[in-house]
Parts: C-alpha cells; structure tokens; sequence
C-alpha cells in the first residue's frame, strides 16, 4: 500500500471518530432535550468517541469499504433512549432519530462549504482529506436514513407508518444487530448502487466543480 493510501486510510478514520461521535453525541443531546435522561445515566452524554464507537461498524467497514472502492457507510453502538420519557410521543423518538443523520450531513455541508471557499489556496492532499470527510458524513446521513430498523430511518418512518407496518418493523428491531446483518448481507448488491448514487449527487450539490 503507498503512503497516500495510508494517509486517506487514516484520513477516513479520523474523519469517522469525528463523525460518529457528533452523530452519537447528538442523539444523547436531542434525547436529553426531549427530557429523557437514559443516554446520560448510561454515559452517552459526551463528545469521548470510545462511548459512542463499534469496532466493526464504526472503523472496520467504513475503511474495508473505502479500500475496495464501495460508498463509505458506517454506524456506531445506538444510543439508548426510552420513547415514553419523551415529549411529543412518536415524533419526539423521530427528532432523537433524526438528530444523528442530519449532523452528518450539516458536517457534509461545512466541509464542502470549505472546498469552495479554499480548495485554491489549499493543498491537493488536502482538498482531497476533505473531500474524504465530506463523502464519509454524506455516507453516514444516507446509510443511517435507511428505513431499516435499527437504523435512525425506521424510526423517523415508525412516527408516520400504520400499526401494521410498526408492528413489522417492531418484529425485525426485537432481533438488534444480527438482523440488520443479515438484511445488509443478502441485498448489499441490490441497495449499494442505489446509496451509492445518492452519496454522489447530494456530493455534487456540496461540492460542485469540484467532482
């Protein structure tokens, strides 16, 4: 492996801890906002990335993605909350959801906001680090809106489904990670070009000419 790729490998880490921990970080705040105090009696009330980081989802997939040219996605150990402790019932869970993703992409933004206004004066080994940053937060807000529990998008579309999609979507979080796995697994070559599009052209919209 050459020294550039090392330097993106850790670029795509960095990038990552910073990410997920304002992604996590945030779930713990909305959720605390909202006046439910499980993440902060469990420690998830913190900007410390160690609180918030999965090994496989949050380092190993987003770097072995990144080395085999797939689209950056990543997630890290979910926040706990309690949806009856709440304000505003179903949507409040939806606000304590959406939180994560959107910090993503606000992330997303800022960082493309910075290639426009510096990529001249700015480095190539830099721009490119940015760009890096600026695909893993756009990565992010894209693989945790997939409405698949447990992911933030089932519980953004939980507040608006009919009880019969709940109760399906209630079956499937009971069985946590694995089941995720396992969806992620059998349909990646079905859903990987779709993210993979939409990765790119919310990128285009952030990033412009650059591209």
């Amino acid at each position: 492996m050459e020294f550039v790729d090392i330097l993106f490998v850790g670029v795509i880490i960095v990038s990552v801890l910073l990410s997920i921990t304002l992604h996590e970080a945030m779930h713990a705040y909305t959720s605390h906002w909202l006046g439910d105090d499980t993440a902060y009696l469990q420690g998830r009330l913190s900007l410390n990335p160690i609180k918030h980081i999965d090994p496989f989802l949050t380092i190993l997939m987003p770097v072995m993605l990144f080395l085999i040219g797939a689209p950056i996605l990543g997630a890290a150990k979910p926040v706990p909350f309690n949806p009856a402790r709440l304000r505003y019932d179903e949507f409040g869970a939806a606000m304590v959801a959406f939180a994560g993703p959107l910090t993503n992409l606000v992330l997303a933004a800022v960082g493309g906001l910075f290639i426009r206004l510096f990529a001249e004066a700015a480095t190539p080994i830099l721009v490119d680090s940015m760009v890096l940053f600026v695909f893993v937060n756009i990565g992010f807000f894209v693989f945790n809106m997939i409405p698949f529990p447990p992911l933030d998008g089932s519980r953004v579309l939980y507040a608006v489904a009919p009880d019969g999609l709940r109760r399906i979507m209630s079956i499937i979080e009971s069985y946590g990670l694995l089941g995720f796995l396992v969806f992620f697994v059998l349909f990646f070559n079905v859903i990987a070009p779709w993210l993979g599009t939409i990765i790119q052209a919310i990128a285009q919209f952030f990033l412009g000419s650059i591209l």
